[in-house]
């Protein structure tokens, strides 16, 4: 779960006369005696926010109104304290620059001029020299902390008294997503360092805000709600990642912010009711950006596993208001799986090989972005510091083929027979196989 504890280094205005989009022209990255500079260069004077986040360790960096020139990309490779940069261009006309950092340094930024030699810039200083103490401070060893596991909540979207979408051969939406969802977290829980909690187990009703409070009360690290999507041009298909709009989020601080003084409203483990509203507005920023940004990240691992063997209706994740998103402080993704309107997503639905192949699609996204991002202190995180294991396991179930299993992990029969020393592909319900994972994963 996002933490606010340590979270602000530092939010920084620098004031500008507004006008057209401030273009970055180039960003340039280097290290030097133990600290790197970032630097970027500007085609004017130019307002920027900068704030860090933690779980992993990040440093933002937003201008606005600013663009990146076409020549300002690809960005440069990491340096020093900088494991990689990453930017975009944003639909409220900002820029984000954000530096994925190795470990939490100190931090500032300044504007510089225009000048005879250079145009304005905009530079980042991390690891700038601290106090440190002229001798050691021996301090007595700390016993290990136990590692968590990550807390995936897993929605199934709709239920009991709504039926969600219904497709011409009469599946209803809540049923998949039900069937979905149990087989998502039973994987989930599979999966070393992981535990799934789940909003709704059975046919019945659980209102929106609800599963959203399940989740947060769990201290979840992500919040997955599985859902059919439905169109009335049936041959719409594909399937759809979604985030939080800003304007979705917006909404949910005006309406968090009004509340606090009068209930215990806590974002990341802090309280807001006893903060002043700016520090409470700027607290609750912080934590709605660094989940979007998460949810984004996640979602783009989990439509790239997606768009493998399934059509995708968008290439990248979407924004909506979606109620069940607004969490402010846990990454939330709604995963329209497919068109239960369209026949042939429709059929797909109903099968289990094929929601087998989504729930394996989804926990290799998630997989690849928690260990490549791992929230310290958990079992992930020590596992992420070992080779990834090269194979997962897989218990045979009722109507499953070896085809349709080596089809759904990417891998040849010839592979899982040799792994499992079978002599023909006869297998049986309650068999556990070992699967090897591709060597390009």
């Amino acid at each position: 779960m996002l933490r606010l504890s340590g979270l602000l280094l530092a939010v920084l205005w620098c004031a500008t006369a507004l006008g057209e989009a401030v273009r970055v022209q180039d960003v340039r990255i280097a290290e030097r005696d133990g600290a790197t500079r970032v630097a970027l260069d500007l085609s004017g004077p130019a307002t920027h926010k900068l704030f860090t986040l933690r779980n992993p360790d990040r440093v933002v960096i937003d201008i606005k109104p600013a663009r990146f020139a076409p020549g300002a990309l690809p960005l440069p490779a990491g340096a020093g304290d900088v494991r990689r940069l990453r930017g975009a261009n944003r639909e409220d006309g900002s820029l984000r620059l954000v530096l994925d950092m190795q470990r939490v340094v100190p931090v500032r930024s300044f504007d510089l001029a225009a000048n005879a030699a250079h145009g304005n810039r905009l530079v980042i200083d991390l690891g700038v020299a601290a106090a440190r103490p002229s001798q050691p401070v021996k301090t007595a060893p700390r016993p290990p902390a136990v590692a968590r596991d990550l807390v995936i909540a897993v929605d199934a979207g709709h239920g009991g008294k709504d039926p969600g979408a219904r497709g011409s051969r009469g599946t209803r939406e809540k049923d998949v997503t039900l069937s979905i969802s149990q087989r998502l977290a039973g994987a989930i829980n599979a999966e070393p360092g992981m535990r799934a909690v789940v909003t709704r187990d059975s046919d019945r009703f659980v209102p929106l805000r609800a599963r959203m409070e399940l989740a947060r009360g769990q201290k979840s690290d992500l919040f997955l709600s599985i859902h059919a999507d439905a169109f009335r041009d049936r041959r719409v298909r594909g399937a759809t990642v979604y985030t939080l709009s800003e304007k979705g989020a917006s909404d949910e601080a005006s309406r968090r912010l009004a509340a606090r003084e009068n209930a215990a409203v806590t974002i990341g483990n802090v309280h807001l009711e006893d903060k002043d509203p700016l520090l409470a507005g700027v607290l609750m920023d912080l934590s709605q950006n660094a989940s979007v940004s998460s949810s984004m990240d996640i979602g783009e691992e989990i439509l790239q596993e997606l768009g493998k063997f399934a059509r995708v209706r968008k290439r990248h994740v979407q924004r909506a208001p979606f109620l069940v998103l607004k969490s402010p402080d846990v990454p939330s993704l709604l995963i329209e799986t497919a068109f239960i309107s369209n026949p042939d997503d429709e059929s797909n639905l109903r099968r289990s090989a094929y929601q087998e192949r989504l729930v394996a699609a989804i926990l290799d996204g998630m997989r690849d972005y928690f260990y490549q991002n791992p929230p310290p202190g958990t079992r992930v995180a020590q596992l992420a510091q070992n080779p990834r294991p090269r194979e997962r396991q897989y218990v045979i179930r009722r109507g499953d083929t070896l085809s349709e299993i080596a089809d759904r992990y990417n891998v040849s029969i010839r592979r899982i027979r040799s792994h499992n020393s079978l002599r023909n592909d006869r297998i049986r319900v309650g068999q556990v196989l070992r699967i090897p994972i591709p060597r390009d994963i």
